[in-house]
């Protein structure tokens, strides 16, 4: 399954401990330059050694995006990660795209995108038997990298997986 992805899941995925649950779920994911450049690798933040793992490892891998005129096109509504995510997998014609921010979201599927976002990998996860709970990830999610969810989307999809 071909993956690309924006900076916040992957971050703070990293954040909490639980990057590996991409690599368990899609093997490879790809990101493009000005994600690599978002998550501030040169730094010491929560989760950035896990980063810097997963990429030594080659799970994690950066592409350039090949056509610079759709990434301006999509940095009118969005910031530089999630146009040049989204332009990757255009390029790539990449199966899903990870991305959380609603706008990104809307525009992914716009132009024929599948996103999933954090919420959708914990769920499969849970599924998968590869975590035991999503509530407790979800809140650290919400407490150690300040990941927002409604409380009523909270409880729905706690509701929908039996927690």
């Amino acid at each position: 399954m071909l993956v690309v992805s924006n900076t916040s899941p992957v971050m703070n995925l990293a954040i909490v401990g639980e990057l590996d649950l991409l690599h368990q779920q899609f093997g490879e994911v790809i990101v493009p330059p000005a994600v690599i450049d978002e998550l501030r690798l040169d730094t010491e933040f929560p989760g950035t050694e896990n980063i810097r793992r997963a990429i030594s490892e080659g799970w994690l891998r950066k592409e350039q995006v090949e056509n610079q005129q759709i990434v301006l096109a999509f940095r009118r509504e969005l910031d530089n990660g999630e146009a040049e995510a989204i332009a990757l997998a255009l390029q790539l014609q990449a199966d899903l795209i990870l991305m959380d921010e609603r706008d990104g979201r809307s525009v992914a599927k716009s132009v024929g995108l599948n996103p999933i976002g954090i919420l959708g990998v914990l769920i499969r996860a849970k599924q998968d038997g590869a975590i035991s709970s999503v509530r407790k990830i979800l809140n650290r999610l919400q407490s150690e990298a300040g990941f927002y969810i409604t409380d009523a989307l909270m409880q729905a999809i706690l509701s929908e997986i039996g927690e």
